[in-house]
């Protein structure tokens, strides 16, 4: 009889840990669609992943990106990024992710940007859908030797939830992620505050175990500061696998 009644405090304690996300989620993304616009803007972004695994706990990973603007017709910008993941329990990873940005300017010429990033990410999942929770601090410097404010990082914290459904090949999606500003050296008038918020939603196609493909479609409003923007989104997403760890069936089980 003790059996029976532990069970459903269970099922309880899951239900509740979904509460918490969920209601942030549902208001953030009211947030965005009752919003006005600001200046629009519509681009793509275009993204290669590779994934190596050295263990069960440790992977490393690599991605290049290309974003275009002004309605698809000029670059923004390109990244690399380097990560380091360690998964030291069950749904909680943390990675430390390395950027080197080359960003268009006005003039026609390039800037490179150098941003240093801590995520900390945590997954709940039941029967098919999953909500993901992931916190992110970054930290940027800019125009190194060209600006008096080069070798002053600009810091901000970013927080992002999502909430997948599990269709075997395909994964359906929607998050959102909302950005709040440290410290920013070129703008201190606006530290201390939120001025961005990211609402998006995609689906993925796993073509095997090694490669898998994706679309989504994101809204960037911003908010509180001088000259805000709305970017209107389409994304594209290539990730690749390689050498994924065996692990010992017989100790997982």
């Amino acid at each position: 009889m003790k059996l029976m009644k532990e069970i459903p405090n269970n099922k309880n304690k899951f239900k509740n840990n979904l509460i918490f996300p969920f209601i942030i989620f549902c208001f953030l993304i009211s947030f965005t669609l009752v919003k006005a616009q600001n200046q629009p803007d519509a681009g793509m972004w275009n993204t290669l992943s590779i994934e190596k695994e050295i263990s069960s706990k440790f992977s490393i990973s690599v991605d290049e990106e290309l974003r275009l603007k002004e309605n698809f017709t000029q670059i923004n910008l390109l990244y690399t990024n380097l990560g380091f993941n360690f998964t030291p329990i069950k749904r909680f990873k943390v990675s430390l992710i390395y950027r080197l940005i080359e960003k268009s300017m006005i003039d026609g010429n390039y800037t490179f940007r150098n941003r240093l990033m801590l995520d900390m990410s945590y997954k709940i999942k039941k029967n098919k859908f999953s909500v993901s929770y992931r916190s992110r601090i970054q930290s940027e410097v800019r125009s190194y030797y060209s600006s008096e404010l080069g070798k002053i990082p600009e810091w901000f914290w970013r927080s992002k939830f999502e909430l997948k459904y599990d269709l075997n090949k395909f994964t359906p999606y929607i998050g959102t992620e909302i950005r709040y500003q440290i410290k920013d050296p070129r703008n201190p008038e606006f530290d201390a505050g939120f001025h961005r918020l990211r609402t998006f939603a995609g689906i993925d196609y796993k073509i095997n175990k090694r490669n898998s493909c994706g679309i989504y479609y994101l809204i960037q409003n911003e908010f509180g500061i001088s000259n805000p923007q709305d970017l209107y989104i389409l994304g594209v997403e290539y990730s690749i696998s390689l050498g994924k760890f065996k692990r010992n069936k017989a100790v997982e089980n």
